[in-house]
């Protein structure tokens, strides 16, 4: 076997560990507000977004493509496959610090600041700055102000329309619609996260040289991804899903059903502009303006606070990791 076929599997083997961690680590996203309501059990909101994530997957071509082409440059070669591997496992690693603290941080960033940490730090490649800029950089910032005015807008509408509605029947009817609206963010995620992952398998076989694009996505690529994405769905990251569902604010059906609706809507939209927002980001925020028109202390600001505080060091901590792993396994390749 060459070494760059080993580097290859090497980097695919890694790219699906992160798919996976992605997937326990962002459970919460998709069922934290379903199973906090009490709309689903635990086990059956975990299946309904392994299913959604599955199906999604299908649909993040346009995501793919800017995670393989639009973040960095790399040449075909062995130090390009360990610039993408030691960016892989930076993210990896940032995922499991924050998801044993049960910090929802932001997998997608994690990734995005492996990659240009790595990047950076070798001596060949280049980082795309418009395109981080453009596609990451001004979704990051404005994803989640979009979750906070769209999740209070929509609650208050909801509030206006059902002013006079029986509250139990209310809360019963939403409990059913929360299933749909789970179901729709997790079909969100899977358009965003499970492309991602695709996207650095594309780019781990055409800078080794097995594929002469990089915007190709091969099938098995697409439903590998997906189904490993599923799986570590399906495994759950009870940790987050605490923090979100019941630690920033306590949510009843109707709050559950517009800030899953509104974070769904974020999602496709961002997806069809190949935009890899947070699927974190845009959820979390979507909480916070829904529980927002309650009252403002409603929502415990200081968790908010700790979760914006893990935002903000996603990107440089998980390519300060990135950058110590590449140090580390320079020497395999030189």
């Amino acid at each position: 076997m060459s070494p760059e076929f080993i580097a290859v599997g090497a980097v695919i083997l890694a790219a699906l560990v992160f798919d996976y961690t992605n997937g326990f680590h962002d459970a919460a996203n998709a069922i934290a507000t379903s199973v906090s309501t009490r709309a689903l059990t635990p086990r059956v909101a975990l299946g309904i977004a392994a299913v959604g994530n599955l199906a999604g997957a299908f649909l993040g071509e346009h995501v793919a493509k800017t995670v393989g082409s639009g973040i960095v440059g790399l040449p075909a070669g062995l130090e390009s496959l360990g610039i993408v591997l030691a960016g892989v496992v930076g993210a990896i690693a940032w995922n499991l610090i924050t998801w044993y603290f049960g910090l929802p941080s932001s997998s997608s960033h994690a990734l995005i600041g492996g990659l240009v940490g790595a990047t950076i730090f070798a001596s060949s490649g280049e980082v795309k700055w418009p395109g981080i800029v453009e596609k990451v950089v001004v979704p990051m910032v404005a994803s989640p102000l979009v979750g906070v005015v769209l999740g209070a807008a929509v609650m208050l509408a909801i509030m206006w329309i059902f002013r006079r509605g029986n509250p139990t029947k209310l809360n019963r009817g939403f409990r059913v619609a929360q299933s749909l609206s789970a179901l729709a963010m997790a079909f969100g995620h899977g358009m965003q996260d499970a492309a991602k992952t695709m996207g650095i398998v594309v780019l781990a076989l055409f800078v080794g040289g097995y594929q002469t694009s990089d915007s190709h996505i091969p099938v098995w690529v697409i439903v590998s991804c997906a189904t490993v994405l599923a799986l570590g769905t399906y495994a759950g990251g009870w940790r987050i899903i605490r923090t979100l569902g019941r630690r920033v604010i306590h949510l009843g059906p109707p709050e559950g059903f517009a800030a899953e609706a509104v974070a769904a809507s974020v999602l496709y939209t961002a997806a069809s502009f190949g935009m890899p927002i947070s699927t974190t980001h845009t959820i979390t925020s979507a909480i916070m303006g829904v529980g927002a028109t309650k009252k403002f202390s409603a929502v415990r600001w200081g968790v908010a606070g700790n979760i914006v505080t893990a935002w903000v060091l996603t990107i440089p901590g998980a390519a300060l990791i990135a950058c110590l792993v590449h140090l580390a396994i320079a020497p395999l390749y030189c």
